[in-house]
C-alpha cells in the first residue's frame, strides 16, 4: 500500500490533535498536491474536510481583513495557488531544517497554541452598545489562527529584507512554542484579555 505524503515529503501518520475542541476541524488526511479546486465550496463546513496545509496555503493567497480594509497584498497572494503552495513548502523545509521535526506536526501545534477560545462582540441594548464575551466556534478558531499566521508573516516581510517564507516559518515556530514573538499568539492573548474584562 502506497503512503501518501504531504508535498510527497512529510507523512502525517502519528500526528494527533491534542485540543479536543479542534479534533474534528483539523483534517490531517494528506495530499501530494493540496489543491482541491474549491470542490467543497457548496457544502456546509466544507473547510473542515480540507487538508489543513491547503487551508494555510489558501490563507496565504488571501490574508483577510484588518478592520474594514483589506490587509497587505503582494505577488504572493494574487490568486495563483501554485505560488502559495510553493511558499508554504519552502517555509516547511526551513522549519524541518531548524527543528528536525515534521513541519505538519509543528503547524498543528501552532494552531492549538494560537486559536483563541473567547472573543468580544458588541450587544446593543436600549440604544447603548455593550461588549460581551462569547465562546469562539471551533471552525472559527482554526480560521482566526491561520489568518493571524499569514498576516503576521506579511507584516514582518512586507517592504522589508525578510523573505515571506522565512517570516512564515518563524511565525509558525514561535506559535508552536506559545511565544509572544508570534503575531497570532499575541493577538490571541489580547482577545482573551478583553473577553475576560467584558464578563
Amino acid at each position: 500500500m502506497t503512503i501518501i505524503k504531504c508535498f510527497n515529503r512529510w507523512d502525517t501518520e502519528g500526528i494527533t490533535v491534542r485540543d479536543p475542541g479542534l479534533v474534528n476541524y483539523i483534517t490531517l488526511e494528506p495530499k501530494i498536491l493540496p489543491k482541491t479546486g474549491a470542490r467543497y465550496a457548496g457544502n456546509k463546513f466544507h473547510k473542515s474536510q480540507t487538508f489543513i496545509v491547503e487551508r494555510l496555503a489558501t490563507k496565504v493567497m488571501n490574508t483577510g481583513h484588518k478592520g474594514k480594509k483589506h490587509f497587505l497584498s503582494s505577488e504572493h497572494n494574487t490568486g495563483k495557488k501554485q505560488h502559495a503552495l510553493r511558499l508554504v513548502e519552502q517555509a516547511f523545509l526551513k522549519i524541518e531544517q531548524k527543528t528536525k521535526k515534521n513541519p505538519v506536526a509543528i503547524l498543528v501545534q501552532a494552531i492549538e497554541c494560537a486559536a483563541p477560545r473567547e472573543e468580544v462582540i458588541a450587544i446593543e441594548y436600549g440604544g447603548a452598545r455593550y461588549p460581551k464575551a462569547v465562546d469562539v466556534a471551533p471552525q472559527r478558531r482554526v480560521d482566526l489562527a491561520l489568518r493571524n499566521f499569514t498576516q503576521g508573516a506579511y507584516w514582518k516581510s512586507f517592504n522589508k529584507k525578510t523573505k515571506i517564507d522565512d517570516a512564515l516559518a518563524e511565525e509558525l515556530l514561535a506559535a508552536a512554542q506559545c511565544s509572544a514573538r508570534s503575531n497570532a499568539v499575541t493577538k490571541k492573548r489580547d482577545i482573551e484579555r478583553q473577553a475576560a474584562s467584558s464578563k
